[in-house]
């Protein structure tokens, strides 16, 4: 889901715009320390493009150049890619048919995260500690679900925090929260 969140990364809280952070990234079929970012959907067309859903806010993932990674370690290099009704349509290199289009197809496609000075980073957000600023602790973060006016904080226990009432974080120890009173009294 990179708010980067390329990366898994959401920016921060209260900006104008709280895009979907990357999705953390799966342990089984994570390449070494890279976040998922996107996912071959289908070929398009007969010249070996792809359609691409993207799974972070930041559309430089697919530039010109890019390289990306696949479930097996494999480089995908970005030639071209344009937004195509809420998703792109990217020509990889050395794809150049619908048969090997084809054979992306569901592809995960993964990246480096990339450093950006107060952004929230979901890998960083699973499991840690969530607590108010008048210290009263709240659970812990067990996922972030995507919401169109701000992104929540899935807690243990089913609370919801959305994203713009974190004021700090220490990466993957503790997120500390500001909400305005009743947030954790509503049914």
């Amino acid at each position: 889901m990179d708010a980067d969140p390329g990366s898994g990364s959401v920016p921060e809280p209260g900006s104008a715009r709280e895009p979907s952070p990357e999705r953390e990234p799966s342990p089984e079929r994570e390449p070494g320390g890279l976040l998922e970012v996107g996912r071959v959907v289908k070929p398009h067309a007969l010249r070996g493009e792809v359609v691409v859903e993207l799974l972070t806010n930041r559309d430089d993932r697919l530039a010109a150049g890019t390289v990306l990674t696949d479930r097996g370690g494999g480089a995908l290099v970005v030639e071209t890619s344009s937004p195509h009704h809420h998703r792109w349509i990217v020509r990889f290199e050395g794809v150049g048919t619908i048969d090997a289009a084809e054979q992306l197809r569901g592809e995960t496609l993964f990246a480096a995260p990339k450093a950006e000075a107060g952004t929230l980073w979901v890998h960083e957000l699973i499991g840690a500690e969530v607590v108010e600023v008048s210290g009263t602790h709240r659970g812990t973060v067990e996922s972030v679900q995507a919401n169109p006016a701000s992104d929540l904080l899935v807690l243990s226990g089913g609370g919801l925090v959305p994203l713009r009432f974190v004021v700090g974080h220490e990466p993957g120890v503790r997120v500390v929260i500001d909400p305005p009173d009743g947030l954790f009294e509503l049914d």
